[in-house]
C-alpha cells in the first residue's frame, strides 16, 4: 500500500513569507502535499499593539487549531513574531510543530561563530528572535560564550530589489555595531531574497530560517511516523 504523502500546514502573515516558505518546500520536501493559511492582518495588528496581545494569542491559537483539526499532521509558522504561541501550541497538540527560525538559531548556536547579528525589517521580529535564542542557549551551547547583537532595518520595507535590502540591512548592522559579526542571521523569511547579496556585502555567512525549517520537518514526518494530535479547546 503506498503511503500517501505527508500534509503540512503553514501560517502566514504576509504574502512574501509565503513565497518563500513554498519555494523552500519545493526544494526541500517536494513530496509533502502544503496546505497555506494567510491571515494578513497579522503582523499590522502586532504592531499597532505593540506586541502580541492575548487575544492575538487567542486568534493564532484557533489558526493553529484549524490546520491541525483539518488533518495536518504538521505545521510550520512563518511568522517569527508569532512564535511564542508555538510554545503554547506545543503543551495542546502533540504534533510537530515548528517556530518560523528555530532550527536556523540552533544551527547558528552549533556552529563556530562567536558573535552573531539578528537583524529584522519589522520591530516585533527582534525581540521574538532574541527570545528564542537565550531560551536555546543553555540546551545548544552552555558551554561556549556568545556575542548576540540585533540590528532593525525598517527602512527595507521601501526595497524594491534583493540588492537594496542588502543594502538596507548592511547599513542597519552597521549603525547598530554590529557589522564584525561572524554571522548575521535573518529574522523574517520576506528577508531571505537578501541573503546572497548580503553574505557578498559583509563577507561573513548569512542564514535564513525557511529551507531549515523545512529540512526539520521532512526529518520529523519521514524518520519515524506520524503522530496524532491530542484533543484541545482553544479559547474563542
Amino acid at each position: 500500500m503506498i503511503e500517501p504523502p505527508p500534509l503540512v500546514a503553514m501560517i502566514h502573515a504576509v504574502p512574501t513569507g509565503a513565497r518563500i516558505a513554498q519555494e523552500a518546500f519545493a526544494q526541500e520536501f517536494p513530496q509533502a502535499t502544503v496546505w497555506n493559511v494567510l491571515d494578513d492582518r497579522l503582523l499590522d495588528d502586532a504592531l499597532g499593539a505593540g506586541g502580541l496581545t492575548d487575544a492575538l494569542r487567542r486568534r493564532m491559537l484557533r489558526l493553529i487549531a484549524h490546520v491541525l483539526d483539518g488533518g495536518a499532521q504538521g505545521l510550520l509558522l512563518t511568522c517569527s513574531s508569532y512564535g511564542a504561541v508555538v510554545d503554547t501550541a506545543r503543551t495542546l497538540w502533540d504534533m510537530p510543530v515548528l517556530k518560523s527560525d528555530e532550527a536556523m538559531f540552533k544551527a547558528a548556536l552549533t556552529g563556530p561563530f562567536e558573535r552573531i547579528a539578528v537583524v529584522a525589517s519589522t520591530p516585533p521580529a527582534v525581540p521574538a528572535a532574541m527570545a528564542q535564542l537565550e531560551a536555546l542557549i543553555p540546551a545548544v551551547r552552555a558551554d561556549r560564550p556568545v556575542d548576540i547583537v540585533t540590528a532593525l532595518a525598517e527602512a527595507d520595507a521601501d526595497a524594491d530589489s534583493a540588492e537594496a535590502t542588502a543594502r538596507h540591512l548592511a547599513d542597519a548592522l552597521g549603525a547598530a555595531g554590529a557589522a564584525d559579526a561572524d554571522a548575521v542571521l535573518l529574522a523574517q523569511y520576506s528577508l531571505a531574497p537578501a541573503r546572497g547579496p548580503l553574505a557578498e556585502l559583509l563577507g561573513v555567512p548569512v542564514l535564513d530560517g525557511a529551507g531549515a525549517a523545512v529540512r526539520e520537518l521532512r526529518g520529523l514526518l519521514t524518520g519515524g511516523g506520524g503522530r496524532t494530535a491530542t484533543a484541545a479547546t482553544v479559547a474563542p
